[in-house]
């Protein structure tokens, strides 16, 4: 089902909204209450989501290439093997996020809020993750391979077996990182010379 902005769509746009699979590609939601909407396998291929709360939404699978993030509210939401390549979520909210096998290959994530997020095997190859609060985020298998974590908080951060070649850590806090296998050395590097 392809939806496009205008009266009745605008009026049907609330919290708990059901689209799953709908493709919302280049719609505008901004500051929009989709707090637990059910989007799961939605298309919303740039779509604008800045500054719209989706606390516990279920966008599970869905594909947000190139969607505008900035400041949204994701807070709880399921992002599990969600497709978010170069989308912009800098300064979003997403603490405690399920972004599990999420694809984030050059996403813009500085200054963006993510403790306690789950992002085991998620792929943020060249994702800009300046400033970003990542403590006590697992980050198990993701592949952060030319990733900019410089100025980022990854206190108590699970990185076991993640890939962090290329890597920019310059001044981030990584304090009670946890990690083992291949990357402990680079870390251990790193530390060493900061």
């Amino acid at each position: 089902m392809r939806l496009t902005e205008g009266n009745d769509f605008d009026a049907g746009i609330s919290e708990g909204l059901r689209l799953a699979d709908a493709d919302l590609s280049g719609v505008d939601l901004s500051r929009r209450n989709l707090n637990s909407a059910a989007l799961a396998g939605a298309t919303l291929v740039g779509a604008d989501l800045h500054g719209a709360g989706l606390l516990w939404a279920d966008l599970s699978g869905a594909d947000l290439t190139g969607a505008d993030l900035r400041g949204a509210t994701l807070s709880g939401a399921d992002l599990s093997g969600a497709r978010l390549a170069r989308a912009d979520l800098s300064g979003a909210d997403l603490s405690e996020a399920d972004l599990r096998g999420a694809t984030l290959a050059g996403a813009d994530l500085s200054g963006a809020e993510l403790p306690a997020a789950k992002l085991t095997e998620a792929i943020l190859r060249g994702a800009c993750m300046r400033g970003a609060d990542l403590s006590r985020t697992t980050l198990l298998g993701a592949d952060l391979s030319g990733a900019d974590l410089s100025h980022a908080d990854l206190r108590y951060a699970v990185l076991v077996d993640a890939d962090l070649s290329g890597t920019d850590l310059s001044l981030a806090n990584v304090y009670g990182a946890i990690t083992t296998g291949d990357d402990l050395p680079f870390l251990r590097e790193f530390l060493e010379s900061a």
